[in-house]
């Protein structure tokens, strides 16, 4: 019996995670549930799956977590703050950490986890994206293992050799070929992208996400972090990593051999088969995804348009830069994602913000936490400034 520690509970990872662990309770339990600041949601999952821990990330609303626990009569104990999130990341009792949170707010939780030497299952990809080097090094200290389950990563550490330290020179690979749906707009010029609604953007056609990411997917940032994030994850060449639109969402991920192979990873668009492979690693388990028939397929894929979805060439330029370049695009990304969202930036905004910030502040190379996350904030204020002036301009 396995004692899984999810954060992010109330996001959509973290309901297909619980929907995979309620399958399976013969072979893990809940340990540990947290969520950003939604007191009920995270008091009914309590009630439903009777952790031990439940964390709140906002200090101020301990109380009233306490108070809806013991409202459901629930023994599970409350928490807030980043610190509980680190200690029950490392806490001994937890087996797995299932690292859901959305942005840099996932990043010290991340960090101890793979410090603790846990089975890290990571869906948080500003962690890899910010603090690579960090993760890297946190890794090798605790020993444990990092399984990704964003569904390309996973499917391309499922198409990967196992345990090679150099896929390029010892395992024969060429080239890691992340797949991407297109977003809801593909095939759209800059001129049909002037009035994009947030709504419009989070309309994702093949994947159930929360709000930021349907943007990102919209803008092809999610698959420019990606692709930094394979850089961190399987250490390979950055020219070696490349992305290619698949608008069925059926392969999620390529890997091509020196040979003339390709290896790819089929399967549903639904996060709970990478979620089950992660849990279970070597083994498989049922995810409760409905079954693919082959026979129904019909495949498509087509290069990126990366000039009218700037925010992939821009991560691309900021994994070229190296250093803490990645850590402030992510940054302004979130600022003007949410500025985009409060209807507050044009969709094509983002990129130009995201742009100016990374013209505006050369990069640094990646020494500690408390630096990265100090040019995180100088990041967001320079994104910040700079959507005031086009708002005020």
């Amino acid at each position: 019996m396995k004692s899984v520690a999810l954060f992010g509970a109330t996001g959509s990872i973290g309901g297909s995670a619980l929907d995979v662990l309620e399958r399976h309770r013969d072979r893990f339990r809940v340990g540990v549930l947290s969520a950003h600041r939604n007191v009920e949601a995270l008091a009914d999952l309590c009630a439903k799956h009777e952790p031990d821990v439940a964390i709140i990330a906002d200090r101020t609303l301990r109380d009233a977590l306490a108070a809806a626990l013991r409202s459901r009569g629930l023994k599970t104990q409350a928490e807030a703050g980043g610190e509980a999130l680190e200690q029950a990341a490392q806490d001994s009792s937890n087996d797995i950490v299932i690292a859901a949170i959305v942005g840099a707010a996932g990043l010290h939780s991340t960090l101890a986890a793979a410090r603790a030497g846990k089975r890290l299952l990571l869906a948080n990809k500003e962690s890899a994206v910010m603090a690579g080097p960090l993760l890297r090094a946190a890794l090798r200290k605790g020993g444990g293992e990092l399984i990704p389950i964003d569904s390309e990563h996973n499917a391309l550490f499922q198409c990967l050799p196992p345990c090679c330290d150099d896929f390029a020179a010892h395992g024969g690979v060429r080239k890691l070929w992340l797949t991407a749906s297109g977003g809801p707009f593909r095939g759209r010029t800059r001129e049909e992208l002037q009035h994009i609604t947030p709504d419009q953007a989070c309309a994702h056609p093949n994947w159930r996400m929360g709000r930021k990411i349907s943007v990102d997917s919209a803008t092809l940032m999610n698959k420019g972090l990606e692709v930094i994030e394979a850089q961190v994850l399987f250490g390979i060449d950055a020219n070696a990593i490349d992305v290619v639109v698949h608008p069925q969402s059926m392969i999620h991920s390529l890997v091509e051999y020196v040979d003339g192979s390709f290896l790819s990873q089929l399967g549903q668009p639904d996060m709970r088969t990478a979620i089950a492979h992660a849990l279970a690693w070597p083994e498989r388990i049922e995810a409760g995804v409905p079954r693919l028939d082959p026979r129904t397929l019909s495949l498509q894929f087509e290069a990126p348009d990366e000039e009218t979805f700037r925010c992939l060439a821009l991560a691309r330029a900021a994994l070229r830069a190296s250093g803490d370049a990645p850590a402030l695009l992510n940054a302004a990304n979130e600022v003007a994602v949410a500025a985009f969202l409060e209807n507050s930036l044009p969709f094509l905004g983002i990129p130009d913000v995201i742009e100016a910030v990374l013209n505006e502040l050369p990069s640094q190379p990646v020494v500690d936490v408390e630096t990265l996350l100090q040019r995180d904030l100088t990041a967001r204020s320079a994104a910040q400034r700079i959507i005031r002036e086009r708002v005020s301009g």
